[in-house]
């Protein structure tokens, strides 16, 4: 297998439907998308799991489904250690139920990776994919929703930048990494299958 590929948007081959097909046939674990908020993860993955023919599912839904809550409600009322516990409970069981159908595009929240659990549980049983992005598109994307609790209390921009320095060391651990920019989902999608290809 090959060592952390990194495939810059725009620099993918061209893949036909027949050569995505060859490629879904061979992933037989899930695709968990880890990186920062707003790199795209949710979106993306659904370009993803359509383009594979699979299942997408999204950790942060699946939480706010099992809690009855929205994330923001459960980190104000409970705690972010809470939150946590709770993040890798859920995201185990989403492991499980795609690993049993031998695929499916998992996109977790930004902080999940950097859960020691939670991270060894994505490296030992899916394949993940690190969807780096720089801070501008991340401020710019984040700016349109606001309900990410961590973004709540100071300046976006510097608490993006804080968080990508303080997280990137365990998103790096992904076996798999591509850069997110502004432009079509889609292309970073077939980034996503090209470098996955190349891991396998």
């Amino acid at each position: 297998m090959d060592d952390q590929p990194s495939i810059p948007v725009g620099h993918t081959r061209p893949l036909d439907t027949a050569a995505i097909r060859a490629v879904a046939v061979r992933i037989t674990r899930p695709i968990v998308l880890v990186g920062l908020m707003g790199a795209g993860k949710s979106t993306i993955g659904r370009r993803l799991a359509g383009m594979l023919g699979t299942e997408f599912l999204d950790a942060d839904d699946a939480i706010e489904d099992a809690a009855q809550m929205s994330i923001a409600e459960i980190f104000e009322q409970f705690g972010e250690d809470y939150f946590r516990d709770g993040e890798r409970r859920v995201i185990a069981r989403l492991i499980e139920d795609c690993t049993r159908e031998r695929g499916g595009v998992i996109a977790t929240g930004g902080g999940a990776f950097c859960n020691a659990e939670t991270r060894a549980l994505i490296l030992d049983e899916a394949i993940a994919v690190w969807i780096d992005c720089d801070i501008d598109t991340l401020v710019e994307r984040t700016g349109r929703r606001k309900t990410r609790p961590l973004l709540l209390g100071g300046d976006p921009r510097e608490i993006l930048a804080r968080l990508y320095r303080e997280r990137k060391d365990f998103y790096a651990q992904a076996p798999v990494t591509v850069s997110s920019r502004n432009g079509p989902h889609q292309d970073t999608a077939l980034a996503i299958i090209e470098a996955v290809d190349r891991w396998l």
